[in-house]
């Protein structure tokens, strides 16, 4: 963040360590980072991780770097989303690290190497959540062909396009947590969108829920 901008009320607390501060700035956005976890969460962790466990672990995190806030140019949610993000990551490989070892495909999230991907995420998405035994096998079709669709785009047109639908970021802040400009987000989602609808267009067994959506 530049120098000469002046700095909000919860920036200039997060520099000073007010714990107080920080408990306001997670209260406000803890819907979103709930939300982040649970479209990020690697669907392994189904029944062994709470959403809620994360958030409060990935809180006890942030308590203990907030001393470090003034030494970034984040902005404090991006701050706390990254903490929280990476926070997930640790989770992961806590309770799959046996699991991931023996795996030979690569995993990403943000550029980090735990988590499922950012195109299964969305596939898993948009699959729906039908697990009756006669939907099982069509669901697994369908998810395992939109990924590979997905697969074909760019990484950050992928995470561009996760972080404002699925993330509720707003584009200044999918530009700021990828390290682009605003107008370079806004063009990638507008073409990884687009391109979404035209793999959902030929795909059956999905949900609507890009019907329609323009961002």
């Amino acid at each position: 963040m530049s120098s000469l901008r002046k700095k909000s009320a919860i920036e200039l607390r997060l520099e000073q360590g007010d714990e107080y501060g920080l408990a306001k700035l997670f209260t406000k956005h803890q819907a979103r980072l709930w939300r982040m976890i649970e479209f990020r969460m690697d669907c392994r962790l189904i029944g062994r991780v709470d959403a809620d466990d994360i958030l409060q672990e990935g809180y006890l995190a942030a308590r203990q770097r907030i001393e470090h806030f003034k030494d970034t140019e984040m902005s404090p949610f991006i701050w706390l989303r990254t903490i929280l993000t990476r926070t997930l990551i640790d989770v992961t490989r806590r309770h799959l690290d046996a699991q991931m070892r023996s795996v030979d495909r690569e995993f990403s999230m943000n550029q980090q190497d735990a988590g499922q991907t950012t195109s299964l995420c969305i596939a898993d998405r948009l699959a729906g959540s039908d697990t009756s035994p006669s939907q099982v096998a069509v669901r697994q079709e369908t998810v395992k062909r939109i990924e590979q669709d997905i697969g074909q785009m760019e990484d950050i047109d992928q995470e561009v396009l996760a972080l404002r639908h699925f993330e509720d970021l707003t584009n200044q802040e999918v530009a700021e947590s990828l390290g682009i400009q605003q107008k370079a987000a806004s063009i990638r989602y507008m073409r990884a969108l687009k391109r979404l609808k035209e793999i959902l267009a030929s795909t059956q067994g999905f949900t609507e829920e890009f019907r329609g959506n323009s961002g």
